[in-house]
Parts: C-alpha cells; structure tokens; sequence
C-alpha cells in the first residue's frame, strides 16, 4: 500500500514536472512591435498570427491606446494616431515647420496624457517637449542637453504620476526628471562599468546610450542602457539595486536594449535589437533572471526591432 501510494505520488510530481514545462514552454503573449528596417508597425496575436500592420519610415516609439488605437509616428516628424480596423487616421500631428524645411528635427518619443487629452511630443534638434491638444501646443519647456543632436537629444521620455517627465538623453548618456516647468529634479548618468566604448550597434558595440527608463512602485528607476546590453534599477541615490546583462541569460547575447515594460506578474519584457539573428528581437524575464518568454522572426521583423509593448499577459507570477 505505501508503495503503491509512492508511485502514485512520484507520477504526480513528474506529471506536474511535465506539464509545468509544457506550460512554461507555451507562454504567449499578444503585442504590438515595429520595425523600420523592415517598414513595417503590427499587431501579432498570441497564435503568432499577425493581426494587423501598417508601413511605416523611421520609428522609436508607439503604444495602444485603451480605445485600440495606435500612437505611433509614419516619419521623424509626424505622429498619428491610427483606428487599426479601418486604418483611418484619426488624430495627427507634424513637427516640421514650413518657414524652416531644412531645420535637423526628429522625434523620438510621445505619448498620450489619458487625464486631459494632450499628446506630449519630444523634438530633438529643439532641445524640447511640447504638449499638444488637436494640433495646437498647450505648453512647452527646454530640456538641458549638452551635445546637441538631433538625433540623439532624447530616446524615450514618459510622463510620471505627479506631472514629471523621465527623459532618455541618448547623447548625453543620462536619464534626467523634469518638472513641467523644465527644472531638473534628479538626474542619473548611466555608467560604463569600466569598461572602453566600442563603436557600432550589436553585439560587438558597448556604451551608455540610453533607450527606455521608467519609475518603478518604490522608487526606483529601472533603465535600458541602450548599446550597454543591460537593465540597470537604480535607487534615488543613484546606487544599482538590480542589473541585468548579457551573462545572466544562457543563450541569449544583447545588444541594444531598447523598450521596456513591467508587466502584471513583475516580469520585465525589453527590446533586443540590433543582436543577429541567432537572438530574440523580445524578451521576458522574471526577477530571477530567468527566461520567461521570447519572440525571434526575421522574416516579418529584421534587427531593427526597436519597440514593443506586451498587449495579453497572464497576470499571475512567472517566478
């Protein structure tokens, strides 16, 4: 009777073994991913079906909007927001300035205020953020850079709860927060581990550049270092309470580190771009470091893929 009872137990737990694996091996998630390389903005679906897509020219930011529809930009300089049913643009805005057709201007990030309605705008080449309601700007204020670029003045900016905004100077290699009068609240320069800059943009490359930051529920800020190839949480301080890099990956090289997103369970879904194609261009990790989830097609997306946004997830932990 025991040994029956035994067996029973071990075909439980190598059953539940199983089955946890499987499980494990068939995570998927629902996202919206762009590519510039490709010209290409999509929905895929948790099958691996692509739901929708749209061409596009350069790109660096984009969301979905609680109504479905897309924030995303067709050029440096012109922000849509785009009805993925019919493709209807029903919302646009563009930078460039008909007095000024040669001026150096490129936008690397957006996104919509969802209190008031305002979309706010990065323009590098301006050194600054507007905010805009339909097409007009509402406010505005100069960000401090100091080597001017227009393409490397920001990466991605986000809005906090309180009306500040953490802003990515790619160029300047530090994260700084802004109030909405443009004085600067806290900034963090984005170390290089003593290591020597390499140039280039994948897996041979090394810097401080960074991509994404976002304020974390304590406090913290959890930072891409673009060609860095790691994820930095760092305290008010400035001290790293949590880093990523390629070494706690087995199998997996990074490079460019772009988007970032805390997903419900706590896993950190980011961008891998730039790493060839024997890499995943998204990848989930738990806060363990442990894989959770990744997405490789070159063939719909090539190593360019530099922003995406998790759309389904299980919210339960993965870890």
């Amino acid at each position: 009777m025991l040994k029956s009872h035994l067996t029973v137990s071990l075909l439980g737990l190598w059953t539940l073994s199983v089955f946890g694996s499987l499980a494990e091996a068939e995570e998927k998630r629902s996202f919206l991913a762009a590519d510039s390389s490709k010209g290409r903005i999509a929905i895929i679906a948790e099958d691996g079906s692509t739901q929708w897509e749209y061409k596009i020219g350069p790109l660096h930011d984009l969301s979905m909007l609680p109504s479905g529809n897309v924030l995303m930009q067709t050029s440096w300089t012109d922000i849509v927001e785009i009805n993925p049913s019919d493709n209807e643009i029903v919302w646009q805005y563009d930078s460039r300035s008909p007095d000024q057709p040669n001026e150096r201007l490129e936008i690397h990030a957006f996104e919509r205020n969802l209190h008031d309605g305002t979309t706010m705008i990065a323009e590098s080449g301006r050194s600054r953020i507007i905010n805009v309601l339909d097409e007009q700007i509402v406010s505005e204020f100069a960000l401090k850079v100091s080597k001017p670029d227009a393409h490397r003045d920001t990466r991605l900016v986000r809005r906090l709860e309180n009306g500040d905004y953490l802003v990515c100077h790619e160029g300047d290699a530090i994260v700084r927060q802004y109030e909405s009068t443009g004085k600067i609240v806290w900034e963090y320069a984005v170390p290089l581990f003593d290591r020597a800059p390499a140039g280039g943009h994948g897996i041979e490359a090394f810097g401080n550049q960074c991509f994404a930051a976002l304020r974390l529920a304590n406090g913290n800020t959890l930072i891409s270092t673009g060609n860095g190839h790691s994820i930095l949480e760092v305290d008010r301080q400035g001290a790293v309470q949590w880093k990523l890099d390629g070494s706690d990956l087995p199998g997996v090289e990074l490079a460019w580190i772009t988007t970032l997103q805390v997903l419900p369970s706590g896993n950190i879904a980011f961008g891998n771009c730039h790493a060839g194609e024997a890499n995943p261009q998204i990848i989930e990790v738990s806060r363990a470091k442990e894989i959770v989830w990744t997405f490789k097609d070159f063939e719909r997306f090539g190593n360019s893929l530099t922003n995406s946004q998790i759309l389904t997830v299980n919210a339960q932990p993965c870890f």
